[in-house]
């Protein structure tokens, strides 16, 4: 089922201050950069490792873009901070619907277009003893993106 864990994904009020404290203090380099329109997120992936199924483990910093996004409305509640892990799975799709069968809120009724073209979906924090959790199927990546 699960393969890794993908990312943590960070809430923060200034990704470009934030990435410079992960360069800094961590020597981590920005691997990937992208702008979500439909999470309403500014985001940066930072490269860890690699792992022995191929993929790769990141820190991934979200910056909202609008007041009324997800991360807008949790950093509102909570501050800066880890806002969810997320496990890397071949497929999303099928992994999503086992979890739902034990009886898991999935929080997306399709997977939807996550980082670097993954395809995503988040089960429900109450589920999961109050972490917010992320199914990922990645993407080939070929190169990476800055």
């Amino acid at each position: 089922m699960l393969t890794r864990i993908d990312h943590i994904g960070i809430a923060c009020h200034d990704l470009d201050a934030t990435v410079e404290f992960y360069r800094a203090t961590y020597g981590f380099e920005v691997f990937h950069t992208e702008v979500n329109e439909e999470q309403g997120v500014r985001e940066a992936m930072l490269k860890i490792n690699d792992t022995s199924d191929g993929g790769a483990s990141y820190l991934q910093l979200l910056e909202p873009t609008r007041d009324d996004s997800t991360v807008a409305k949790w950093l509102a509640k909570n501050g800066e901070g880890v806002h969810h892990i997320a496990f890397g799975t071949a497929d999303v799709d099928a992994d999503a619907d086992a979890v739902r069968e034990k009886g898991v809120r999935v929080l997306y009724e399709e997977p939807r277009r996550g980082s670097m073209g993954s395809r995503i979906t988040f089960l429900h924090p109450k589920d999961c003893h109050g972490v917010l959790t992320e199914l990922v199927t990645s993407a080939p990546v070929e190169s990476p993106e800055h």
